[in-house]
């Protein structure tokens, strides 16, 4: 289902200025085919100037810049502002407008980043939304294709079986990886302050430690996992 404008998208700069717009008084903004006009930005704070009205600054998050407006409409957004300066990191949530043909931010909040994985999440966030984004696009725009061995629509292995990597490494491979990420996406699980273990991955899956652990590393090398606290437990870069 497409997302609708009022989601929250994470974003860079560069997708925002590289945003097309679509109606005639160029208020909306697309971004692979989905309207965009809540989103999250993380960058560093420059050029910040306090008013009796709003705070506004310049946000640089490595991708460009862009001018981001906070109103000061209660006593806890003037708090709020007092909390950051010039060179920190903050995220920030907002309103994407335009004006004039110059776009820029209304923040709804602007918090100081306290732990610096906060930055990489963000931008590993924006890579994953970019890619959901343009695969949904994508399949708007192709004809239904009939389920293969590389999809879910196919019965489970039996409970004897467990499933295994191909020797080509495509489709039984691809299928593990998707099953090995649904265990750290399990709501259950999903909630472990360490992270879950390769232990437990293998009983969900009923597949061996060292099929469970070789899964693991691949996905790690693919971005979507890192370990916490030693080498058999992880995380999703998704839920933290």
């Amino acid at each position: 289902q497409t997302r609708g404008a009022q989601t929250l998208l994470p974003l860079t700069v560069k997708q925002i200025m590289d945003a097309s717009q679509t109606n005639d008084d160029k208020s909306s903004f697309v971004v692979n085919g989905t309207e965009v006009s809540t989103v999250r930005l993380v960058g560093r704070m420059m050029n910040k100037a306090e008013r009796i009205t709003d705070v506004r600054f310049i946000l640089d998050d490595g991708t460009g810049r862009i001018e981001v407006n906070r109103w000061a409409n209660e006593t806890s957004d003037n708090t709020e502002m007092g909390l950051v300066k010039d060179g920190d990191y903050v995220i920030v949530n907002g309103g994407l407008k335009g004006f004039q043909g110059k776009r820029h931010i209304v923040a709804y909040s602007v918090r100081l980043v306290t732990n610096y994985n906060d930055i990489t999440h963000h931008f590993l966030y924006c890579i994953y939304v970019h890619l959901d984004l343009a695969k949904a696009k994508k399949s708007a725009t192709q004809p239904q294709v009939t389920a293969n061995a590389s999809t879910w629509n196919q019965a489970p292995p039996p409970n004897n079986q467990a499933p295994t990597l191909s020797a080509s490494g495509n489709a039984g491979g691809q299928e593990l990886t998707d099953m090995v990420m649904n265990v750290f996406h399990d709501p259950v699980l999903v909630n472990l302050e360490h992270g879950v273990s390769i232990a437990q991955v293998a009983s969900r899956l009923n597949i061996s430690d060292a099929l469970a652990r070789s899964t693991v590393a691949h996905l790690i090398d693919l971005g979507n996992l890192y370990p916490t606290i030693d080498d058999n437990h992880y995380k999703s870069t998704l839920n933290g």
